[in-house]
């Protein structure tokens, strides 16, 4: 399922499996067979313990919780109870956790018998009682109790079973033979990656890092170093902040238990649900694994110059040259500006602009009209004198 190793390369969180953590196996069949039990509502079923067979050989013993749907020879993980996938409610996992302790084959049938008071029980009178007790918790389903359907012996210890079973003190739900919680992460390089919370019933994990150089397994709490963990412990992958683009993965490898009480789940299709009968010792393992974004340095703003932009200022700052800027109102008319028909005021001599070009000829022009107007007037004047004198 995982490859371990320190040569091995490193995995993209688009390549890990959601499954990856915690024990895996293949449906194997029966082994152990119970006997039929009737219901109240008139169904018949066949019980048995099934084998689910590990990747490192193990064959857990099961019960079924999901009496509602087949079961296929097909993939199985390992699971948290709030991850059931089934039909029915499991609505009460504690009691079937109880029972699952308390009967057999956690118990002999030697044990079971005597704790209970079911004389002559068998294994499959014993198989038959349990799994009808685990259905009543997982599927609401209720035993028919009318010895005509059922033996005597399957009808007392499944009463037994129902009347005695409680939740346990610790809560009930077991602990996980491996799990890191998520399965990936994204980040940006100069980030510590993640935040992996470590399940496991092992005293202690050692994790294996395949990642580029420079990048470390952190404590989230401390921000030390870290090589192994432990149940409860939180670690993170540090990524350089000059690393570029890449992916990290680390893994685990551990003899550890898997614990009755601990749930199966089809990992590809649609399959029956199964819960394991009894603690047994395997080899888990599990792998996390991260990606990360080169980090983009940020261009500085630029710095703001010497002389702000006139627009929008209050004062506008003197221009590069030291002589200030013509304003607008020096270089074309405002609104405020006098109209072509007011007449300058001796005040506006002073500043006025040199008169220049189509200006100058009109001057010129007016000033000739003036002379030729004055040159008749003492023209007709002289000759007016003129005409009297000889009268």
């Amino acid at each position: 399922m995982l490859a371990l190793g320190i040569g091995a390369a490193p995995v993209s969180a688009d390549d890990a499996d959601e499954s990856e953590g915690g024990a895996t196996g293949e449906f194997t069949g029966k082994v152990t067979g119970g006997k039929d039990v009737a219901m109240e509502d008139g169904d018949v079923f066949g019980t048995s313990l099934f084998g689910l067979k590990l990747d490192d050989g193990t064959i857990l013993k099961t019960y079924c919780i999901d009496v509602e749907t087949g079961i296929k020879q097909t993939e199985y993980e390992e699971g948290a109870w709030d991850t059931y996938p089934g039909k029915g409610d499991f609505a009460q996992p504690g009691k079937v956790h109880w029972i699952l302790q308390n009967s057999y084959p956690s118990q002999s049938v030697a044990e079971l018998a005597d704790a209970s008071g079911v004389d002559g029980l068998k294994k499959e009178t014993a198989i038959a009682a349990t799994q009808a007790a685990i259905w009543h918790f997982s599927n609401d389903t209720d035993l028919d109790t009318d010895s005509r359907h059922n033996s005597d012996n399957v009808v007392d210890l499944y009463d037994y079973l129902v009347d005695s079973a409680k939740a346990l003190a610790s809560g009930g739900e077991p602990d996980a033979s491996l799990e890191f919680t998520p399965k990936s992460a994204e980040g940006t390089a100069g980030e510590t990656i993640g935040e992996f919370a470590v399940s496991t019933s092992a005293s202690s994990l050692e994790l294996d890092l395949s990642a580029p150089s420079g990048v470390k397994l952190v404590d989230i709490d401390s921000g030390s170093e870290i090589s192994e963990v432990s149940d409860g412990s939180t670690f993170g992958f540090q990524v350089p902040e000059d690393a570029a683009a890449g992916k990290a993965s680390a893994s685990a490898s551990i003899e550890t238990e898997v614990h009755a009480g601990r749930l199966f789940r089809g990992v590809k299709e649609e399959t029956q649900t199964l819960i394991t009968a009894k603690t047994e010792h395997a080899k888990v393992e599990g792998m996390v694994t991260v990606t990360w974004d080169e980090k983009v340095e940020e261009s500085p703003s630029p710095s703001p110059s010497g002389s702000p932009s006139p627009s929008g200022s209050e004062s506008p700052s003197p221009s590069p040259s030291g002589s200030p800027s013509p304003s607008p109102s020096e270089t074309m008319p405002s609104s405020e500006s006098p109209t072509p028909d007011t007449k300058p005021t001796p005040e506006d001599d002073g500043g006025s602009l040199p008169v220049t070009g189509g200006a100058l000829v009109g001057l010129i022009a007016a000033g000739a009209v003036a002379i030729g107007g004055g040159a008749a007037a003492m023209f007709l004047s002289r000759k007016r004198k003129a005409g009297m004198n000889r009268a």
